[in-house]
């Protein structure tokens, strides 16, 4: 059993890859103030419901317990699931769960085979920087993320939230590790999972090489990698390995080029940038998409959302799936892999706020005047 005591994006997403294996995930909020992207979305009948699409793209399958930790009868009721849970996954600021006196230390000590996984935006450390809150966007500026990718022009925010994401991914793969060595040992840990880490762990050759100290060397831009205008679009070319851009030279007929190894392709990508700009405005993208492609050279038609979802080509059936609501079919990914047995499902939608409560704390032993004692503090609706 996971308590899942998150919100936003990354801890949910957690959390998310979890229930989408199977695992009993109970997601845990205030009864008066749920998780914020309940609320968001474009849909006005989802998000006025507390079921938003920020919210539903990573919520099928957990249940829901609207319970407030901040009121004593709460905070106990809290305690006495995670004494039999597995795993205690939150992603509040550094020293709220303290200040709940819910640290990790003493739900560990309440139950010494639990993991608990705090997953935050610059560490959990003592720097000055440790306690300060975070989204996306700010760990994208602050660890020089934007920076990179803006070289050529004014720093520049990814438009998806791959920190979130990529964060998210990474707490649960180290949950897996904690549960894997717990196993062995019979024994839980306390797993810190921070944005920033995770937004430098994206930039590792451009943070290796920023860091070197030993002689090194300059070299332009690739003129394999990168994209080009075409007669009616944009193409991305991958022609990185020297043997890629022999074969994209001999594809196109030119001789003049010779690329032995790497040294050649970077004395050479100015001038074959130059003219693979007059080449590639000779025809359409789709056309050198496919004469490329097929002659093993990476390159892809730069496409928008919408034609990406619409190609038949990329058409991913297995990772979409659709949950009717009555507002409409919402379309939610999956984990981004599969399993020959027993892999990423949905069995279940996106619970409402508190819609398994009762049942959740039958199940862990309170009797139904517990039951109305939570609920006449006000530590349950």
């Amino acid at each position: 059993m996971i308590l899942d005591l998150t919100h936003v994006l990354a801890g949910p997403y957690a959390t998310y890859q979890f229930a989408l294996l199977g695992a009993d995930v109970i997601k845990v909020e205030n009864p008066t103030d749920p998780d914020c992207a309940r609320g968001r979305g474009p849909s006005i009948d989802l998000a006025a419901e507390g079921r938003g699409l920020n919210y539903m793209v990573q919520a099928a399958n957990k249940r829901a317990l609207a319970l407030d930790l901040k009121t004593k009868v709460g905070r106990e009721a809290f305690l006495r699931l995670a004494e039999r849970a597995d795993v205690v996954v939150e992603n509040y600021s550094p020293g709220v769960m303290d200040t709940l006196d819910l640290s990790a230390d003493l739900l560990m000590k309440r139950n010494p085979r639990l993991i608990h996984c705090s997953i935050n935006g610059f560490g959990g450390g003592a720097g000055s920087a440790q306690s300060l809150k975070a989204y996306d966007n700010v760990i994208q500026a602050a660890s020089g993320n934007m920076a990179q990718t803006g070289k050529s022009g004014p720093p520049v925010k990814t438009g998806a939230s791959m920190i979130d994401y990529f964060t998210g991914m990474s707490a649960a793969f180290a949950i897996s590790a904690a549960l894997h060595e717990r196993a062995a040992s019979g024994v839980g840990q306390h797993v810190q999972c921070a944005m920033f880490d995770c937004a430098l762990a994206l930039m590792a050759p451009e943070i290796a090489a920023h860091l070197f100290e030993g002689a090194r060397r300059t070299v332009p831009s690739e003129a394999g990698l990168g994209t080009y205008d075409t007669a009616d679009g944009q193409l991305m070319l991958g022609a990185f390995t020297p043997e890629q851009v022999r074969t994209l030279w001999r594809s196109l007929g030119e001789a003049e080029f010779v690329v032995e190894g790497w040294d050649d392709v970077w004395k050479s990508s100015p001038a074959m940038r130059e003219r693979l700009t007059t080449i590639f405005a000779t025809e359409t993208a789709s056309e050198w998409e496919a004469r490329l492609n097929g002659v093993g050279i990476p390159a892809q038609r730069v496409r928008t959302l919408d034609e990406a979802l619409a190609d038949p080509a990329l058409a991913r059936p297995h990772f979409l799936k659709a949950l009717r609501t009555h507002a409409g079919d919402v379309t939610v990914p999956l984990s981004p892999f599969t399993l020959e047995r027993d892999g990423p499902t949905i069995t279940a939608p996106p619970p409402r706020v508190g819609e398994h409560g009762e049942a959740i704390l039958r199940e862990h032993g309170f009797d139904e005047s517990e039951i109305a004692s939570l609920r006449s503090e006000g530590a349950i609706p």
